[in-house]
Order: C-alpha cells, then structure tokens, then sequence
C-alpha cells in the first residue's frame, strides 16, 4: 500500500516509516503537522494514511481535524488515528460522515505489530476500525434505558466487534457461530436500533455510530 505517515513525534514517525517498509509498504510522505498531511493527501492520494491525534501548534485535536480535512476534500480517504489515551468523542468525530475506511487506535496498539498491520489493512479496505478499550470504555458507561437496551448480550458483542472493523466472517469465527447466525443477529441489530433496509456497508457504520453516541 502508499502510506501517509502524519505525527510531530520524529523517533514514533520514523519508527512507523521503518515498520510500514519492513512490511512492504511504500510511505510516500511522512509529516510532521496536520496542514502537511492535507497537503500530502491531497498530493498523493495515499491508501490509508497513519495519523496522530495530537500534533501543534496545541497539541490537543489538530490531527484529527486535520484529517477530518483531508476527508472532505478527497470524501472516503482512508485514515487510521493514533492516540495516547481512549477519548471516546474523537472516535465519534471520525466517522461522524458515515462513509467508513477510519480507525481509531491508542498508540500502545503499534508495539502490537500484526494487530496494527491487520487494523491499517482493515481500514484502508474501508473498514471502521475501533480500539477494544475505546469499546470496553463504551460498555463500562452504558446506562439502563440507552438506546442500546433492547440489544441482547449477544447483539451487544456482536456490535462491539463491528465497532473493532470485523467483517462477518472474521466474527462467526471469533464467536464460534455460523454465517447465517451472525447475519441474523445483525440483521436484529439493525432492526431494533431502527436502521432501514440500505447498503449494508452504510448501516454497519450507521450502527456504530449509535454505539458510539449513547
């Protein structure tokens, strides 16, 4: 893949720039601050691009905006956001266009090599792809009487592993169900959050937004 590589941090960037090639990518731009990264998207039209959520002149959201950007002039370009700790509304912000190809990971998740490798293929595919603590973080806050409550257990873990980018499939497996089963219980996901019949692709994000902002 041709990879954007986006964050102020040289030894973290460089450190990505050495792992992505090691693994047969081509960066074909690594920067340093969030007007670079629009300008580097816009230029190269990358496959995904690896962005940290802090960068200057604040140091608070300028990566995510910056990729927020970047998204609105090349709609759908993939981006996978690094952050040092789970702050659930810079997930929600993300994928707030619904197009999907976003991911979300804490920075402790690139030591993991494969784990990340797997999350930047997912979402460069078009996946969303969200970090198991954004989501453990999610459960812990649920409330009784969330838009969720109708949900299941089993619907609720379904949809958290929605949330982490699994594909059907990669979840029959992971649960140890069949196909069929797994498409009827998002089939219930879908109906009982009130997610009409539309590209299935859509409603998945569509779901997760619900997960994300009850």
């Amino acid at each position: 893949m041709r990879i954007v590589v986006a964050d102020d941090a040289v030894l973290l960037r460089e450190g990505l720039v050495r792992l992505l090639a090691e693994d047969g990518h081509e960066v074909v731009a690594a920067v340093g601050d969030g007007p670079a990264l629009v300008e580097a998207v816009r230029e190269h039209r990358p496959d995904v691009s690896v962005v940290d959520v802090r960068m200057p002149p604040t140091h608070t959201d300028e990566g995510l905006r910056a990729a927020v950007a970047a998204r609105i002039q090349l709609p759908g370009s993939p981006m996978l956001v690094l952050s040092q700790y789970v702050e659930v509304s810079y997930a929600a912000d993300l994928i707030a266009d619904g197009s999907g190809a976003v991911g979300y990971l804490l920075k402790d998740r690139v030591a993991r090599v494969e784990e990340f490798l797997d999350a930047l293929d997912r979402v460069a595919r078009g996946a969303t792809v969200l970090d198991p603590q954004v989501i453990a973080q999610l459960l812990a806050g649920k409330r009784r009487g969330d838009a969720l409550g109708v949900l299941t257990a089993r619907e609720r873990q379904l949809l958290a592993l929605m949330a982490e980018g699994y594909s059907n499939s990669a979840i029959a497996r992971r649960l140890v169900l069949s196909s069929s089963a797994v498409e009827k219980h998002i089939g219930n996901v879908f109906a009982k959050l009130g997610l009409p019949p539309d590209d299935a692709h859509h409603r998945r994000v569509l779901a997760v937004l619900a997960y994300l902002n009850t």
